[in-house]
């Protein structure tokens, strides 16, 4: 124990003063965040039996059968929207990525523009895209799909072009040096060697397009959302909690899924 204490006061004892500073600021600022929007003891004791109430009128769920027909219905198509958006997402994302790419892009330098149009799609939130595709092409599960696309691709697009410039130089150097071209490197040299980290992200993205799918109906894009916003505005606190389960279930079987997939393509 003696020997960690000196250690620990080494460690800070050669922080340069802009460091010290800069450490400060940040604590300061962390410090600040949790005075101004952290819950108090107070409130949460406060919002306690409000809580306890809301669950009290959720329960139990509602289980007729008309209901959990049209939930099913709603289900149906959220799967729909998040299988069709990650795969169109996965597919625009290995072009994509590959423009992104440093030192392997056919763009050579230009790489750097499509990859801030990726951090672009990635930064806005999935629901902010909801709003405009809803806007764009209405209401209704079009915009949902076109969200997931995108999302998919800022999710993909950087994560792709990441496995490919990580990928073995070996084979590269080797087919450039018998005169392949860009497309054949890629095919040949790149994709064998990223293929395994490409299909890991590929499982992530299908497994965050179905979470996104769920919540997307808050705004119109289709979906169980829908149902779960239409129960909240009418109080149908009893249908929500039939939902919230249902939507958890159906987590859990799409991330057993991931997870088994994922075993069997490593």
């Amino acid at each position: 124990m003696s020997g960690v204490a000196p250690d620990f006061r080494s460690r800070f004892s050669g922080m340069s003063s802009i460091n010290f500073v800069l450490i400060i600021v940040v604590a300061a600022i962390i410090l600040s965040s949790i005075n101004s929007v952290a819950p108090s003891v107070g409130q949460l004791a406060n919002g306690l039996p409000s809580m306890v109430n809301l669950l009290d009128r959720m329960w139990p769920p509602n289980t007729e059968a008309s209901f959990l027909t049209r939930v099913g219905m709603r289900l149906v198509e959220t799967f729909q929207i998040a299988l069709a958006g990650a795969a169109i997402g996965i597919a625009l994302s290995l072009p994509i990525g590959w423009l992104a790419a440093k030192k392997v892009s056919p763009i050579g330098p230009a790489s750097w523009l499509v990859k801030a149009i990726i951090s672009l799609l990635r930064t806005i939130p999935d629901l902010v895209w909801a709003l405009l595709f809803v806007v764009t092409v209405g209401l209704g599960a079009v915009a949902g799909t076109m969200t997931i696309v995108v999302d998919t691709i800022g999710f993909c697009g950087r994560f792709f072009a990441e496995a490919m410039e990580d990928a073995d130089k070996e084979p590269q150097e080797a087919l450039s040096a018998i005169g392949a071209n860009k497309v054949s490197i890629l095919m040949g040299g790149i994709l064998p060697d990223a293929a395994p980290s490409m299909i890991n992200t590929a499982l992530f993205a299908l497994e965050k397009a179905v979470r996104s799918s769920v919540v997307l109906g808050l705004v119109g894009a289709g979906g169980i959302g829908q149902e779960l916003k239409a129960a909240f505005d009418l109080f149908q606190y009893k249908n929500a909690s039939a939902i919230i389960l249902v939507i958890f279930v159906i987590v859990l079987v799409m991330e057993f899924i991931t997870d088994w997939l994922r075993t069997k393509l490593q």
